[in-house]
């Protein structure tokens, strides 16, 4: 080997050039366009069927102060639709999503037969899998945000916009609100570290991109029923969506630290794990494709 290809390899230039190739070519594909198009398309749906709903001076319903409760302070302040989308679409919409890019990551490259064609070029396996997995935090962080831009946007055109109540019930102003807001859309996108995590596991066990698709959506979808049995309560917590919703407890005045402390712990241990599993199956996978 050349002393410049040595140089090539370890050259952080080329790991920057590497993420930055994988990241157009996933904001490129039309799948990942579809995906973002339909979680900007859920807060303007809720906005609409809340303004229809209250155009009669009628208003919806309230919940127990939880992240669905955000939807009767929508017609007050249109700042609560950033929320009540992020609650809407955190159960289903964001982590299926993740779970598609994810599940593509490694087994879309083995099945369309350019895998190997990466491992040739000076990548090696470890950085590859890691540029993968950057790459699907980082969808992880543009989805959130295009659902949370997507509801202020909406919000600020069919709602009033000002001060808005805590779920303690105190005032804080609309900068203290909206800076709340990217909060609670960072704590979003890091609880589905655990979810992308899961995702690049199941993608290094198969060649098949579609396959491996299916299985985390359906492990995701699985996850949450069982997340719903009250006799699996003991198991409960140890699951990576239990804590999903505590991104509420950001709107008390004070923050209610105690489950956001869990839940990004949480993300951390199945980050670890899955992530750990996923290196030690691919680096050891004989690639064939």
């Amino acid at each position: 080997m050349s002393q410049a290809e040595v140089l090539r390899r370890v050259s952080p230039l080329w790991t920057f050039g590497l993420l930055r190739s994988e990241l157009v070519t996933t904001f490129r594909r039309w799948r990942t366009l579809a995906l973002l198009g339909v979680l900007a398309a859920v807060p303007i749906l809720v906005g609409i069927a809340v303004k229809l709903e209250t155009q009669d001076g009628s208003g919806p319903g309230r919940g127990d102060g939880g992240g669905p409760a955000f939807i009767a302070q929508i017609t007050n302040n249109g700042l609560f639709l950033v929320f009540t989308a992020l609650a809407a679409t955190l159960p289903f919409f964001l982590p299926m999503a993740i779970g598609v890019v994810a599940g593509d990551a490694i087994a879309g490259e083995a099945s369309s037969g350019t895998l190997r064609y990466l491992l040739v070029a000076p990548a090696g396996r470890t950085r590859l899998l890691l540029t993968k997995y950057a790459t699907v935090m980082t969808f992880c962080l543009v989805a959130t945000l295009v659902v949370a831009l997507s509801a202020l946007t909406v919000g600020a055109l069919l709602f009033p916009l000002g001060d808005l109540t805590t779920i303690s019930g105190t005032q804080i102003s609309f900068a203290d609100g909206l800076g709340r807001a990217l909060l609670i859309a960072l704590v979003v996108a890091a609880s589905l570290i655990g979810v992308a995590a899961l995702g690049l596991f199941v993608s290094t066990m198969t060649s098949s991109g579609i396959a491996a698709m299916a299985t985390t959506v359906g492990l995701l979808i699985t996850v949450q029923i069982l997340d719903q049995i009250p006799q699996l309560h003991a198991l409960q917590p140890y699951f990576f969506s239990h804590y999903w919703l505590s991104f509420a407890d950001l709107m008390r005045d004070p923050v209610y630290w105690d489950d956001l402390v869990k839940n990004l712990g949480l993300q951390v241990l199945y980050a670890a794990v899955f992530g750990s599993a996923a290196w030690a199956r691919f680096t050891a996978k004989d690639i064939t494709a």
